[in-house]
């Protein structure tokens, strides 16, 4: 086996050391010995000498850019797409599975996208908020950075990095088609920066009103969904490590200590819930 990755970010990292497979990535600007993207020759020679292709490249402002240059070079490979739950839509906060519409998301060109790697005969790999070491609700609550909302009844899915690395890997042996890989609690976000912070021994972080962030954050916040996993785990027999965003925070401050913007106030545990 031997991989090559458009897009080597964050996740795209992870799935690649797991698999521990020979690998080729592409970033913008060929940093750290990746190819350029647009090195056309050097991409193309790459694809020619890999048996599996996974792209964790967004959509431009055209579409997406991967199938637009090199959708000719994918023939006969391992294909893989990380995608996202956002092309589902609002929901609600009722359950979607990989069976409902995906083209109510607010990116119009992310479900042009998924469209068309489905299409393709990828592995299809819709994901939620993805958390992991050094991106997590404990960096953001030790850096000032966390909020809550104060909105009821508003939940999300979310996936630690690892979990999602395992899923992908599990689909190197899957039939082509949809996996949602998310966790098995979808939780209100304020439920889980508040836990962050009980965890760094500091109080919740403050209430921001909606109408006070930015637009992609009041976007964020508009939608209001849970993801169901049953398919991935009756398919690619995969059930997350991390089941629960509790699990999740728990193991990374176990492994890692996020520097706090500011000591834990004396009566901090008084409040914490």
């Amino acid at each position: 086996m031997r991989l090559f990755v458009f897009g080597l970010g964050y996740a795209a990292r992870a799935i690649a050391a797991a698999a521990g497979a020979p690998l080729l990535a592409t970033t913008r600007d060929g940093r750290d010995a990746t190819i350029r993207f647009d090195d056309e020759a050097a991409v193309r020679a790459g694809l020619a000498a890999s048996t599996h292709v996974l792209s964790s490249v967004p959509p431009d402002d055209v579409g997406d850019p991967v199938l637009r240059h090199y959708a000719d070079a994918l023939a006969g490979r391992w294909l893989g797409y990380l995608s996202s739950t956002g092309v589902y839509g609002d929901t609600g906060g009722a359950w979607v599975d990989e069976d409902a519409p995906a083209d109510r998301g607010r990116r119009p060109l992310r479900n042009v996208a998924d469209a068309g790697w489905v299409a393709a005969g990828a592995r299809v790999f819709r994901l939620p908020g993805i958390y992991g070491a050094g991106r997590s609700p404990l960096d953001r609550v030790a850096k000032g950075e966390a909020h809550r909302t104060g909105i009821a009844g508003q939940v999300f899915s979310r996936v630690h990095v690892a979990d999602l690395a395992r899923g992908v890997i599990a689909g190197f042996d899957a039939p082509a088609g949809v996996y949602n890989l998310a966790d098995d609690l979808p939780a209100p976000q304020d439920e889980v920066v508040a836990y962050a912070a009980q965890l760094l021994g500091l109080a919740p972080p403050p209430i921001v009103p909606v109408e006070q962030l930015s637009p992609a954050a009041r976007g964020f916040h508009a939608e209001n969904r849970r993801v169901a996993n049953g398919r991935a785990k009756r398919v690619l027999n995969w059930h997350p490590r991390y089941p629960d965003y509790r699990a999740g925070l728990r193991a990374l401050s176990a492994t890692t200590s996020p520097t706090a913007a500011s000591p834990a106030p004396a009566a901090a545990s008084g409040v914490q819930r």
